[in-house]
């Protein structure tokens, strides 16, 4: 083993960032040459912490900023000078972050201002339209300016960033860790408690993006009460976002219509389960249109602008805005053309294999300078296990 171990901090803030961050997290701690410290920014409490004890996630150090009606310009300045004073106590020798919210672009300011090197999952995702989405492609954009690795999920963020002048060196295409994670998921066990009657057809809603608080919003839960009207073999699982723009809309607009369910955030597990069972999911997220082209669901992406045109590309997921016309009709054609459904709902490997957190492992150990020895007893606690 080496004299002394290297130090790795990864910062975590959101839901998604827990789910794509796990794998890694826990392959670092299985390496005896990382000291592999997990700081998270509690930027969404109600939703992070269930999802850190769903993955076995050990928090180091919990800078619990949450605000409540915060924005992202109040929450930058804050997380910043946290985030330094963090990183000032454990003197990391990398930092990793993944994803696009403001959690990640003050994780990547914090150590460029310490002088220290910070790693991209999940680079090179664009829309290339700064306001679509707010203020996520501003924060990867900027990210990925400071970034000294770069893990690009596709071809085509790698090609993202060869084309904004970021060295080819420093880019690594090694999947999605949501792949990893989901595939850990499906094989724990979840609640098995049906969410719908069992002989009725899900459909899965979830919307939480910035774009569409108001009148889209209002537009999606419009779209959905009628699909939900059409056709009475339907049932509707909502797990609604506690963010206070999103929960008042979904509230006031669907509560108490036949056969549509308003939830709680589900646990992975159970959310999993819903994205396998559900006839087809409804939503404005960009971790789901991973998960679902994986499962091969079908998707119909509440967004008028996606970064990850791979799942469109790959013919499992459809890019309907949040008009109320074009949601009724596609999810109409869903329902009622079985071929057109089955060519939905072909599962894709298009966003990776399982394997994105190892290759990520790997390429940190080479940027680290890690040495043969301590690789060699690494592979010899592997296999002793």
């Amino acid at each position: 083993m080496t004299a002394y171990k290297r130090n790795i901090c990864c910062v975590i803030g959101t839901r998604p960032e827990a789910v794509k961050m796990a794998p890694l997290v826990h392959l670092l701690r299985d390496r005896p040459w990382a000291r592999c410290q997990v700081v998270v920014t509690g930027q969404h409490r109600e939703l992070l912490d269930s999802m850190l004890d769903f993955f076995g996630v050990d928090v180091d150090d919990d800078l619990d900023a949450m605000r409540r009606n915060q924005t992202p310009d109040d929450l930058l300045p804050r997380l910043l000078v946290d985030l330094q004073a963090s990183f000032d106590r454990r003197r990391p020798e990398l930092v990793v972050a993944q994803g696009d919210t403001t959690t990640v672009l003050a994780a990547a300011l914090a150590a460029f201002g310490r002088q220290i090197p910070f790693a991209h999952v999940e680079a090179g995702l664009r829309t290339h339209n700064l306001s679509a989405p707010f203020p996520e492609e501003g924060n990867r954009v900027l990210a990925d300016r400071i970034a000294a690795l770069h893990f690009a999920p596709t071809s085509g963020a790698r090609d993202n960033l060869l084309r904004e002048g970021i060295s080819a060196a420093t880019i690594h295409v090694v999947g999605n860790t949501v792949v990893d994670a989901l595939r850990w998921a499906r094989n724990k066990d979840a609640d098995s408690t049906p969410l719908v009657d069992p002989p009725k057809r899900l459909i899965l809603v979830t919307t939480h993006r910035r774009e569409s608080f108001g009148r889209p919003l209002q537009n999606i839960c419009r779209a959905v009460a009628e699909l939900a009207r059409i056709h009475d073999d339907v049932e509707v699982v909502w797990p609604v976002h506690p963010n206070p723009a999103v929960a008042s809309t979904v509230k006031t607009v669907m509560a108490g219509r036949p056969r549509i369910h308003l939830r709680e955030p589900l646990s992975y597990g159970a959310f999993a389960a819903a994205m396998q069972r559900a006839c087809f999911i409804m939503s404005d997220s960009g971790g789901i249109q991973e998960e679902a082209s994986v499962l091969g669901t079908p998707l119909l992406i509440l967004r008028d602008l996606t970064e990850r045109s791979e799942a469109i590309d790959a013919g499992g997921a459809q890019l309907v805005g949040t008009d109320y016309e074009a949601i009724v009709e596609a999810g109409c054609q869903l329902l009622g053309d079985v071929e057109f459904h089955r060519r939905m709902s072909r599962p894709s490997q298009v966003f990776g294999d399982g394997l994105a957190a190892e290759r990520i492992v790997r390429t940190i150990e080479n940027f680290l300078g890690v040495d043969s020895d301590a690789r060699r007893c690494d592979r010899q606690s592997v296999a002793a296990v």
